[in-house]
């Protein structure tokens, strides 16, 4: 079991690496899935080619470009709150909480429900990997 959790996880970073590497989104929702997509990765994987941080600010980077230049919605959302979880910028949270006041509540996909929960968790339990003295 270990050996294929390793063996898969050195395949999401690999596959990260070349997304990455090869391409930018056509139109602002397409780039803002792939930033968030390639964000997820990097966060789920346990390998670290000593560069990770610095690919995951490349990707925050690609983020704070698109973040304007589309319209509220469920990707918005998903984009920053994993931006807020890498940063914790309140800016970025107050805009997502901004997005999802405007949600009807009694509709909730359980996509929004999600994205809700791990806005939430964020907030709640902020620096998960750092010590706190």
């Amino acid at each position: 079991y270990a050996d294929k959790f390793a063996r898969l996880n050195l395949d999401v970073y690999e596959q990260a690496l070349k997304l990455r590497n090869i391409r930018r989104g056509d139109t602002p929702e397409e780039e803002a899935g792939l930033c968030l997509s390639l964000l997820v990765a990097f966060n789920a994987t346990i390998y670290d080619n000593g560069r990770k941080q610095q690919y995951i600010q490349e990707i925050l980077d690609r983020s704070w470009e698109v973040l304007p230049q589309f319209a509220p919605s469920l990707l918005k959302v998903r984009l920053l709150t994993c931006c807020y979880g890498e940063v914790y910028e309140e800016d970025l949270a107050q805009e997502a909480h901004t997005i999802i006041d405007s949600w009807d509540k009694a509709e909730l996909t359980p996509e929004q429900m999600e994205v809700m929960e791990e806005l939430k968790n964020f907030e709640n339990y902020p620096y998960p990997f750092e010590v706190v003295e």
